[in-house]
């Protein structure tokens, strides 16, 4: 029935289904999972193939790997969380700088680090507490809060939608971090240009009669468990990818991350002297339970995209109908994300197609900056998001109109835009 229309129409029925589920509050695991029994049907792929698809996904070594990476990253969340030793963090930065600039933002920015759903709530008190001496009013502490807090999101390591990338990709995970890292430059810059006309250069109220700043070492010291996560995770990494060979080599650099990750567990459990009990609670959350099976859910319907042969179908149209890559990488991953408002659905679901695009307009040598433009431009998407839960929870807290806050959103969405169609130009 659905042979009438081109396989880029299908593709799109797919997507709309998917996006329908969610809007249906289906969860990200049920949506994907139930377009990928769609989209098998639809290109003729029988059962029996969906299911060896789906089966071949999930015991992928990728797979495993990247769902115990994402498993153990909001193991260290939670463990941050329930043990205090995030709000200490904060805590211990009060005062380290002396400019209220950069303290309003720098908070927001170190929440950042930590790929913790909602994770804008947490820094609110904070800027609100600073951004009251400066008189500001809530829409824009809204804005300070939630722009500053998705700084990273383009290349940090320890977020799911960047692991997932390289693993769809096939791109080594640093290659791609020292690439993407410009455009958290760029997004800081686009977002301190307001900052500058919403507060003055200098401090006022108690915090420009400070007597003396505090020290750096208990700062630092609340910091370890993600220092021990980055550092070591990075250089195990390296080490092991030097000396596995065979199916291990090809996970090197997650079996680096996961390692780093159970120690930094281990300290914050340790330091914080965790009970049996507590530990068994932070391990058993639902929200983990939902994350594990939202990611194995996008890889299956990854596994089940290519084996259809969905991909190449959609490839060939749009090369016959001469569609710029470039704008395909664009605009695919912004729809997706405006829609959803969650990083690792549009690259579950969009990222596939580019990919095998990239391949048949012969761009392979250019694969990385055609990922930064759709990181980019997906993440734009997500940002303007009206179901972002972090822009939702910002609002709420400050009391500001969603509208008015979109006023100061859009001017650095567009930087952000412009400056990865530079970037993208100097990367080719």
């Amino acid at each position: 029935m659905f042979d009438v229309f081109p396989a880029v129409v299908r593709i799109f029925i797919v997507f709309s289904l998917v996006l329908a589920a969610i809007r249906f509050r289906w969860s990200l695991g049920s949506a994907f999972l139930g377009g990928a029994v769609v989209l098998g049907l639809i290109f003729h792929l029988p059962p029996v193939a969906i299911l060896a698809a789906a089966f071949k996904a999930l015991i992928d070594p990728k797979t495993l790997s990247l769902t115990v990476v994402v498993s153990l990253i909001l193991v260290l969340s939670q463990s941050l969380e329930v043990s205090g030793q995030m709000a200490r963090l904060l805590e211990r930065f009060q005062g380290l700088l002396a400019r209220q600039r950069l303290n309003i933002v720098i908070f927001p920015a170190l929440i950042g680090l930590l790929p913790m759903p909602g994770g804008a709530i947490f820094s609110a008190p904070m800027v609100r507490t600073i951004g009251a001496h400066a008189n500001l009013t809530g829409t824009q502490m809204s804005f300070i809060n939630y722009w500053f807090r998705h700084l990273w999101e383009y290349w940090w390591p320890l977020y799911p939608g960047v692991l997932l990338t390289t693993n769809l990709a096939a791109i080594d995970l640093w290659t791609f971090v020292g690439a993407l890292f410009p455009m958290s430059l760029v997004a800081a810059a686009a977002g301190y240009r307001p900052l500058r006309r919403m507060m003055p250069a200098r401090p006022s109220g108690p915090e420009a009669t400070a007597p003396e700043r505090p020290r750096l070492r208990p700062f630092i010291r609340e910091l370890t468990p993600v220092l021990i996560a980055i550092v070591p995770g990075i250089a195990l990494g390296s080490l092991l990818e030097a000396v596995l060979t065979g199916p291990a080599a090809t996970v090197s650099k997650e079996l680096g991350l996961i390692v780093a990750l159970c120690i930094a567990i281990g300290w914050v459990w340790h330091t914080n002297r965790l009970s049996a009990a507590r530990r068994r609670d932070i391990v058993r959350r639902r929200e983990m339970l939902a994350m594990i099976y939202m990611v194995t859910a996008i890889l299956v319907f990854k596994g089940v995209l290519l084996d259809s042969r969905a991909v190449n179908a959609v490839s060939a149209e749009l090369m016959g109908w001469r569609v710029p890559l470039a704008a395909i990488a664009v605009v695919l991953p912004l729809i997706v994300g405006l829609v959803v408002g969650i990083t690792i659905a549009f690259v579950g679901s969009a990222f596939p197609i580019l990919i095998s695009l990239i391949a048949a307009y012969g761009a392979t040598d250019q694969t990385l900056a055609y990922l930064m433009l759709a990181m980019t431009g997906g993440f734009v998407g997500v940002l303007l998001s009206p179901l972002h839960l972090c822009l939702v929870l910002s609002n709420q807290y400050f009391k500001a109109d969603p509208v008015a806050v979109y006023r100061h959103l859009w001017q650095p969405c567009l930087v952000l835009i412009l400056a990865a169609a530079g970037y993208f130009f100097l990367l080719v």
